[in-house]
């Protein structure tokens, strides 16, 4: 049984902060969600997914009652959070909460977790490719701007596990929406293939965030399946994992 997950070494430096992507390893679930899966919104088992759950918080050291998470569309609408519990519809969670662990699921598309050392906040994104060309992590540190007073030089960020950009094959219409500094014409496969984790890096860059105070995971959704769902390498049915950021109280 391998790792059930993965804390960013980037806050390292914050012992007051749970911070982590879960992989696929160490749950109940059976094929094709095997194993930690903790997706709702897949074809699981639900009991499977809540004991899932369970386990995964529990090696963090909370519990799930703690987690505040959304019903996620692919766009880039930001919840401001001040107690645990779900909603709908919003793919940037942020909070200055203590004890209130924010949550993203993902299986290909990029989870991103920030952390206003500063003024104490969070933030967990979930970015597939309508999101980040949408700059949905650009509008989240705009919107901790202005509920916080976050600053660039405040923020350390992870750029989580998701498709690299070897397998993130699109067509032309996806292509279109990323700028050329994000995306690769194969002329021999004539295809174009974009690069989330760089376009995503790009926003914090943006926003000021020095590129010290960044890490980029090194890992794939599909080069490395065995450790992490994906999405399209598994045809559309398999689990989901989840990153997690929140300020201990507990």
């Amino acid at each position: 049984m391998g790792i059930l997950f993965r804390q960013p070494g980037i806050f390292q430096s914050f012992p007051q902060l749970i911070a982590a992507e879960s992989t696929r390893h160490g749950g109940v679930s059976a094929p094709p969600y095997q194993s930690l899966n903790l997706g709702k919104s897949t074809g699981d088992d639900p009991d499977c997914v809540v004991e899932n759950r369970r386990r995964f918080c529990a090696a963090l050291g909370f519990e799930t009652g703690h987690l505040a998470w959304s019903k996620q569309v692919h766009g880039t609408e930001i919840r401001l959070v001040t107690r645990p519990g779900g909603a709908e519809g919003f793919d940037a969670l942020l909070s200055a909460e203590r004890g209130v662990v924010l949550a993203v699921s993902v299986a290909d598309c990029t989870p991103i977790l920030i952390y206003d050392s500063k003024h104490k906040a969070v933030a967990a994104i979930h970015a597939g490719w309508r999101g980040t060309c949408g700059a949905v992590v650009g509008k989240t540190l705009l919107d901790m701007k202005k509920h916080f007073g976050t600053s660039g030089t405040d923020c350390y960020a992870y750029i989580g596990t998701c498709i690299d950009e070897c397998s993130f094959e699109v067509g032309n219409e996806v292509a279109e929406a990323f700028d050329p500094a994000h995306k690769r014409w194969d002329a021999e496969r004539q295809k174009f293939f974009v690069d989330l984790k760089k376009a995503n890096a790009a926003q914090l860059l943006d926003f000021g965030v020095p590129a010290a105070q960044m890490e980029i995971s090194a890992f794939s959704t599909v080069l490395h399946n065995a450790d992490y769902f994906s999405h399209r390498k598994e045809h559309g049915v398999t689990g989901r994992m989840m990153a997690v950021i929140g300020i201990r109280s507990f």
